[in-house]
Protein backbone atom coordinates (compact mmCIF):
# COMPACT_ATOMS: atom_id res chain seq x y z
CA UNK A 1 0.00 0.00 0.00
CA UNK A 2 1.25 3.23 -1.45
CA UNK A 3 2.21 5.68 1.69
CA UNK A 4 -0.78 7.94 2.58
CA UNK A 5 0.99 12.21 1.46
CA UNK A 6 0.07 14.56 3.68
CA UNK A 7 0.56 18.63 3.02
CA UNK A 8 3.32 19.04 5.62
CA UNK A 9 6.00 16.92 3.59
CA UNK A 10 9.09 17.87 1.99
CA UNK A 11 9.89 20.65 0.69
CA UNK A 12 6.70 22.49 2.81
CA UNK A 13 8.05 20.95 5.71
CA UNK A 14 11.61 22.28 4.99
CA UNK A 15 9.89 25.37 4.05
CA UNK A 16 7.69 25.62 7.26
CA UNK A 17 10.60 24.81 9.56
CA UNK A 18 13.01 26.95 8.58
CA UNK A 19 10.81 29.94 8.59
CA UNK A 20 9.77 29.00 12.31
CA UNK A 21 13.07 28.98 13.16
CA UNK A 22 13.87 32.18 11.52
CA UNK A 23 11.51 33.85 13.06
CA UNK A 24 11.74 32.49 16.83
CA UNK A 25 16.16 33.22 16.91
CA UNK A 26 15.05 36.37 15.67
CA UNK A 27 12.68 36.92 18.60
CA UNK A 28 14.93 35.56 20.82
CA UNK A 29 17.62 38.35 20.06
CA UNK A 30 14.81 40.42 20.22
CA UNK A 31 14.39 40.03 23.74
CA UNK A 32 17.49 41.14 24.65
CA UNK A 33 17.87 44.11 22.00
CA UNK A 34 19.97 42.29 19.66
CA UNK A 35 22.55 42.22 21.86
CA UNK A 36 25.34 40.06 22.99
CA UNK A 37 23.00 38.33 25.54
CA UNK A 38 20.50 37.92 22.93
CA UNK A 39 23.04 36.49 20.67
CA UNK A 40 24.26 33.86 23.21
CA UNK A 41 20.45 32.39 23.43
CA UNK A 42 20.09 31.81 19.95
CA UNK A 43 23.48 29.96 19.50
CA UNK A 44 21.95 28.10 22.74
CA UNK A 45 17.94 27.39 21.72
CA UNK A 46 19.60 26.74 17.62
CA UNK A 47 22.23 24.20 18.79
CA UNK A 48 19.14 22.33 20.50
CA UNK A 49 16.69 22.62 17.70
CA UNK A 50 19.71 20.89 15.46
CA UNK A 51 20.06 18.54 18.23
CA UNK A 52 16.41 17.67 17.68
CA UNK A 53 16.39 17.82 13.93
CA UNK A 54 19.59 15.40 13.55
CA UNK A 55 17.95 12.63 16.06
CA UNK A 56 14.94 13.03 13.83
CA UNK A 57 16.70 12.22 10.54
CA UNK A 58 19.34 10.18 11.77
CA UNK A 59 16.83 7.71 13.44
CA UNK A 60 14.59 7.90 10.57
CA UNK A 61 15.00 4.76 8.83
CA UNK A 62 16.01 2.39 12.16
CA UNK A 63 12.69 3.52 13.38
CA UNK A 64 10.58 2.83 10.50
CA UNK A 65 12.40 -0.31 10.34
CA UNK A 66 11.84 -1.64 13.95
CA UNK A 67 8.31 -0.37 13.91
CA UNK A 68 6.13 0.40 11.16
CA UNK A 69 3.55 2.74 11.44
CA UNK A 70 2.33 5.95 9.72
CA UNK A 71 4.41 8.12 12.33
CA UNK A 72 7.92 5.97 11.66
CA UNK A 73 6.81 6.38 7.94
CA UNK A 74 6.38 9.66 7.58
CA UNK A 75 9.61 10.25 9.72
CA UNK A 76 11.35 8.31 6.82
CA UNK A 77 9.78 9.56 3.92
CA UNK A 78 10.51 12.71 4.96
CA UNK A 79 13.84 12.44 6.53
CA UNK A 80 15.51 14.86 3.64
CA UNK A 81 13.41 17.31 4.65
CA UNK A 82 14.54 16.85 7.99
CA UNK A 83 18.03 16.74 7.57
CA UNK A 84 17.94 19.81 5.53
CA UNK A 85 15.83 21.76 8.31
CA UNK A 86 18.86 20.62 10.64
CA UNK A 87 21.39 22.25 7.86
CA UNK A 88 19.15 25.33 8.17
CA UNK A 89 19.17 25.18 11.99
CA UNK A 90 22.84 24.89 12.17
CA UNK A 91 23.34 27.90 9.49
CA UNK A 92 21.33 30.02 11.90
CA UNK A 93 24.04 28.84 14.74
CA UNK A 94 26.84 29.60 12.66
CA UNK A 95 25.38 33.03 12.00
CA UNK A 96 24.47 33.82 15.16
CA UNK A 97 27.93 32.42 16.20
CA UNK A 98 29.49 35.22 14.16
CA UNK A 99 27.73 37.83 15.60
CA UNK A 100 29.04 36.92 18.76
CA UNK A 101 31.94 36.77 17.44
CA UNK A 102 31.97 40.19 15.95
CA UNK A 103 30.07 41.90 18.60
CA UNK A 104 31.97 40.74 21.61
CA UNK A 105 35.96 39.22 20.60
CA UNK A 106 37.03 39.08 23.93
CA UNK A 107 34.36 36.63 25.50
CA UNK A 108 33.96 34.49 21.89
CA UNK A 109 37.98 34.02 22.35
CA UNK A 110 37.78 32.98 26.23
CA UNK A 111 34.54 30.20 24.72
CA UNK A 112 36.42 29.17 22.55
CA UNK A 113 39.39 27.26 21.53
CA UNK A 114 41.42 25.15 18.77
CA UNK A 115 39.75 22.23 19.03
CA UNK A 116 36.24 23.86 18.83
CA UNK A 117 37.68 25.13 15.32
CA UNK A 118 39.25 22.09 14.16
CA UNK A 119 36.40 19.57 14.89
CA UNK A 120 33.68 22.35 14.74
CA UNK A 121 34.58 23.36 11.24
CA UNK A 122 35.25 19.17 10.43
CA UNK A 123 31.46 18.92 10.89
CA UNK A 124 30.07 22.26 9.38
CA UNK A 125 32.16 20.59 6.29
CA UNK A 126 30.60 17.04 6.64
CA UNK A 127 27.22 19.04 7.10
CA UNK A 128 27.97 21.26 3.47
CA UNK A 129 28.53 18.04 1.78
CA UNK A 130 25.68 16.00 3.24
CA UNK A 131 23.32 18.92 2.03
CA UNK A 132 24.91 19.70 -1.34
CA UNK A 133 24.10 15.93 -2.18
CA UNK A 134 20.68 16.17 -0.67
CA UNK A 135 19.09 16.35 -4.07
CA UNK A 136 18.31 13.61 -6.52
CA UNK A 137 20.46 14.97 -8.95
CA UNK A 138 23.58 15.58 -6.90
CA UNK A 139 23.10 12.43 -5.39
CA UNK A 140 23.43 10.44 -8.72
CA UNK A 141 26.40 11.97 -9.55
CA UNK A 142 28.27 10.69 -6.70
CA UNK A 143 26.75 7.20 -6.92
CA UNK A 144 24.77 5.29 -4.32
CA UNK A 145 27.93 3.87 -2.34
CA UNK A 146 29.80 7.03 -2.38
CA UNK A 147 26.38 8.78 -0.74
CA UNK A 148 26.12 6.54 1.54
CA UNK A 149 29.75 6.62 2.60
CA UNK A 150 29.30 10.14 2.80
CA UNK A 151 25.95 10.02 5.27
CA UNK A 152 26.94 7.30 7.28
CA UNK A 153 30.67 9.06 8.57
CA UNK A 154 28.80 12.19 8.78
CA UNK A 155 25.95 11.25 10.23
CA UNK A 156 28.17 9.49 13.45
CA UNK A 157 30.44 12.27 13.45
CA UNK A 158 27.89 14.43 13.75
CA UNK A 159 26.55 12.53 16.78
CA UNK A 160 29.55 11.92 18.22
CA UNK A 161 30.32 16.11 18.57
CA UNK A 162 26.89 16.63 19.99
CA UNK A 163 28.06 14.12 22.55
CA UNK A 164 30.81 15.98 23.00
CA UNK A 165 29.29 19.07 22.84
CA UNK A 166 26.74 19.20 24.87
CA UNK A 167 28.80 16.35 27.31
CA UNK A 168 31.24 18.68 28.30
CA UNK A 169 29.20 21.03 29.80
CA UNK A 170 27.70 18.61 32.34
CA UNK A 171 29.99 19.15 35.45
CA UNK A 172 28.87 22.81 35.11
CA UNK A 173 25.53 22.33 34.59
CA UNK A 174 24.37 18.53 35.14
CA UNK A 175 20.85 19.06 33.31
CA UNK A 176 22.69 18.86 30.17
CA UNK A 177 22.93 14.97 30.92
CA UNK A 178 19.46 15.12 29.32
CA UNK A 179 20.67 15.89 26.26
CA UNK A 180 22.83 12.97 25.60
CA UNK A 181 19.68 10.87 26.30
CA UNK A 182 18.40 11.14 22.55
CA UNK A 183 21.70 10.87 20.98
CA UNK A 184 22.42 7.51 23.02
CA UNK A 185 18.83 6.23 22.23
CA UNK A 186 19.69 7.21 18.35
CA UNK A 187 22.96 4.99 18.02
CA UNK A 188 21.11 2.09 20.10
CA UNK A 189 18.53 1.98 18.03
CA UNK A 190 20.92 2.20 14.28
CA UNK A 191 22.86 -0.58 16.11
CA UNK A 192 19.52 -2.99 16.66
CA UNK A 193 18.02 -1.95 13.63
CA UNK A 194 21.46 -3.48 11.75
CA UNK A 195 21.53 -6.05 13.67
CA UNK A 196 18.03 -6.85 12.72
CA UNK A 197 19.24 -6.80 9.06
CA UNK A 198 21.94 -8.48 9.19
CA UNK A 199 20.26 -11.75 11.23
CA UNK A 200 20.10 -14.64 8.82
CA UNK A 201 16.24 -15.20 8.67
CA UNK A 202 14.88 -18.86 9.53
CA UNK A 203 14.64 -21.12 6.74
CA UNK A 204 10.65 -21.76 5.82
CA UNK A 205 9.10 -25.55 6.28
CA UNK A 206 8.20 -27.08 3.17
Amino acid sequence: MPARQTWFEGWRLFAALTLTLIGLSIWIAGMRQFEVDGVRMVIRFTARTSLLLFCLAFSAAALARLWPNGWTRWLRRNRRALGVSFAASHGIHAVAIACFAAMDPAGFVSATNLASYIFGGIGYAFIIAMTATSFDRTAAAIGPSAWRGLHLTGGYYLLLQFMVSFGKRIPEMPLYALFLIPLVAVFALRMVSMASRAAPRPAQAG
